[in-house]
């Protein structure tokens, strides 16, 4: 009898000693996994920057919207550098966008002393555009990775169920999972650590308040870290300076700028490199500005080497009213006087330059593939002069071409259709046999007599 109760009373002891460990130190029985939510109360948490409620349902944290407030966070007291972190996440209404900060940060003094979360978000999106984990700079610089940039993974949110986020930061590389696919891939090194924090979206609605969002089974790992590595071929939006992941390598990418010379890149028309005009330096390439004409001082650069189908990527940073272009399909056989003749994503700061106002509605502006196609763009996903831009150019093995602007795709054409025959025909180029037809072509950098500045220049070959 005395030994079965001595056998009770250390049972009872053992289940009291992990039972009452501290919410925020209790792990899981998983290789090390720490749960951030006890499952009970908000021990651990502070909710700031709105009047958004949160409470503890069954085992969930419900977040419910409220008229007239900004967005609300729910942030955990301790920050996290490197971690892997893990949740599930639910949303019953149109109008509860969420989303889930990672190495977030807090101004407690901005907004009139109401404070303001910025950072990291990955995205909780139920409306039709879908970018759920997608990657978006909350109250900085706007959206960094699109859905447009991997549009497969847009179903993969699942309206009105938990979906299970994974989301990895890790360096300077933040990678994301919706319900096991594989989303979203961001380099960047803006912010090396800071809270994790689940958001309740403002409502423009009054009627919309209540409406809940939901969160449950969150856990982050911290120590001997483990990353998933992604099987598909995800595009990355790489902020490193002319540099590429071991991933982008093994994907095919290459950079066609160095970052500290002109290796690869000839004058159009010529035989080597302007001497002057272009310069590289501190990894940027620049052409100067000289009177604003077409190819009338240090002239355009092309790559030497011939590209057929392509990915390319590249940023961009207009001065103010400049003009310039990213060319593709150059073949440099057209003798004509100024700029060589190719397909060309407009570079352009449409506010200021008059080319944005001419051709024909539109369609010579920022990102448009210039004199053809209008750019079908939104304002807030345009940098102003003095800011870097991300441009994108994907030509298919079918002939399919899309231009991207930050992320989100502008434009869209199939060359040698008929669609584009005619629009061409009604163009500036119609004086050109098959323009825009060639197999292959060179790349090329406009020198329009403005100052304009080049990084990160990427290509992938597509076969």
């Amino acid at each position: 009898m005395k030994s079965t109760l001595r056998l009770f009373l250390i049972t009872l002891i053992t289940l009291t000693l992990v039972y009452c460990s501290p919410p925020d130190q209790k792990e899981s029985s998983d290789e090390g996994w720490v749960e951030l939510f006890n499952g009970e109360n908000l021990d651990g948490w502070k909710a700031v920057a709105g009047q958004a409620t949160f409470e503890v349902v069954d085992g969930v944290i419900v977040g419910k919207a409220v008229a007239d407030s900004p967005n609300t966070f729910l942030i955990t007291e301790k920050e996290y550098g490197d971690f892997i972190l893990e949740l599930e996440l639910k949303i019953e209404h149109l109008s509860s966008n969420s989303g889930i900060m990672a190495r977030g940060q807090f101004d407690p003094a901005a907004r009139d002393g109401n404070g303001l979360v910025f950072g990291y978000q990955i995205e909780a999106d139920p409306s039709e555009r879908a970018w759920s984990a997608g990657i978006y700079d909350e109250a900085r610089r706007g959206w960094l990775y699109p859905l447009d940039l991997n549009p497969v993974a847009k179903s993969a949110f699942k309206m009105g169920e938990f979906n299970k986020y994974r989301i990895e930061a890790i360096g300077d590389e933040i990678k994301t999972w919706l319900n096991g696919v594989e989303v979203a891939y961001v380099v960047d090194d803006m912010d090396s650590q800071g809270f994790i924090g689940l958001q309740v979206h403002s409502i423009g609605n009054p009627e919309d308040a209540g409406r809940e969002t939901s969160f449950r089974n969150i856990r982050i790992k911290t120590e001997n870290l483990d990353p998933m590595p992604f099987s598909k071929d995800i595009f990355v939006v790489n902020n490193r300076l002319n540099d590429l992941t071991d991933y982008e390598v093994t994907k095919g990418w290459r950079l066609l700028f160095n970052g500290q010379d002109s290796e690869g890149w000839i004058g159009a028309y010529k035989e080597t490199f302007p001497d002057f005009g272009w310069s590289v330096t501190d990894g940027v390439l620049t052409i100067a500005a000289s009177d604003g004409a077409e190819s009338t001082n240090a002239g355009d650069i092309v790559t030497e080497e011939l590209f057929s189908a392509f990915d390319l990527a590249f940023d961009f940073k207009l001065t103010e009213g400049a003009n310039s272009g990213v060319k593709y399909f150059v073949t440099l056989s057209e003798g004509n006087e100024g700029s060589a003749i190719g397909l060309e994503f407009q570079v352009l700061d449409d506010e200021r330059h008059p080319d944005a106002k001419m051709g024909r509605d539109g369609n010579r502006t920022l990102a448009s593939l210039y004199d053809l196609i209008k750019a079908d763009k939104q304002p807030r996903f345009v940098k102003p002069p003095g800011e870097w831009n991300k441009g994108r150019v994907v030509v298919y093995p079918d002939n399919r071409v899309e231009h991207y602007l930050n992320g989100v795709k502008v434009v869209e054409y199939v060359r040698g259709s008929q669609e584009y025959r005619d629009l061409v025909a009604i163009s500036k180029y119609k004086i050109w046999e098959n323009f825009g037809e060639a197999p292959e072509g060179h790349i090329l950098l406009q020198d329009h007599g403005d100052e304009v500045s080049f990084k990160n220049i990427k290509i992938k070959t597509l076969n």
